[in-house]
C-alpha cells in the first residue's frame, strides 16, 4: 500500500539496525491468502520466543480489533504505544526529533496529487486541508522514513514519477549515490 521499493525497505531496515522479514502475498491476493502467509510468519517468530508485537495505530478502533484478533489466534500479545495520541502533536514531534519522510501515496479524494512526493515537513502539514489527518491515520498519505535520530545513517533517496494506480497517487522514490545529493 505505501508503494515503496523493496530494496528502500531493506535499506531502512538496515540503516535502523533492526532485522527485516519478508511475507510475500501473490499480487491480487484475498484478505484470506494475508491473513495465512502473516500467520506462518507469527508462528515462526513466537516459535523463537517474540511475545509481543507493536504496532503504530493511533485511533482507528476497527483495525485495532482486527489486529488483536489476529495475533490473538498466534498467542501474541499487541502493543500500541502511541494509541490516542494527538496526530497533530505527534506529526510535529516527529518533525522536531529530526525525522525526514517523503509521502509516498495519497488518496485523491482527500489530498490533490501535488502532495505525493513532497516531504513531511512543517509545510506539509500546514498545506494539508483541515479534513486530513497530519498522520495520515485514515489513509489519506502514507510516507517513507529515509533519515531521523534512530537511523546509523540516512537513506539517499531521491523523488521520481508519480503514477495513479488502484485509485491512488504513488510517487516513487529511488535510492540514489550519496555523493549526489544535495
Amino acid at each position: 500500500m505505501h508503494g515503496v521499493r523493496r530494496s528502500l525497505l531493506r535499506v531502512q531496515a538496515e540503516s535502523i539496525g533492526i532485522p527485516l522479514e519478508e511475507v510475500f502475498i501473490t499480487q491480487g491476493a484475498n484478505n484470506a491468502e494475508y491473513e495465512r502467509q502473516m500467520g506462518i510468519a507469527f508462528d515462526s517468530h513466537r516459535q523463537a520466543g517474540i511475545q509481543k508485537v507493536l504496532f503504530g495505530d493511533i485511533f482507528l478502533a476497527d483495525l485495532k480489533a482486527y489486529r488483536e484478533q489476529q495475533l490473538q489466534k498466534h498467542q501474541l500479545q499487541c502493543l500500541f504505544p502511541l494509541w490516542h495520541r494527538e496526530t497533530t502533536e505527534l506529526a510535529n514531534e516527529f518533525i522536531e526529533q529530526g525525522f525526514r519522510a517523503y509521502i509516498s501515496v495519497i488518496d485523491p479524494r482527500k489530498l490533490p496529487e501535488s502532495f505525493a512526493g513532497r516531504s513531511f515537513d512543517k509545510q506539509f502539514l500546514i498545506d494539508c486541508p483541515e479534513d486530513v489527518d497530519p498522520c495520515g491515520e485514515n489513509g489519506e498519505f502514507h510516507s517513507f522514513v529515509y533519515d531521523g535520530p534512530i537511523f546509523q545513517h540516512p537513506i539517499a533517496v531521491e523523488t521520481g514519477e508519480t503514477i495513479l494506480r488502484d485509485s491512488f497517487f504513488f510517487c516513487d522514490l529511488l535510492q540514489v549515490d550519496s555523493h549526489t545529493v544535495t
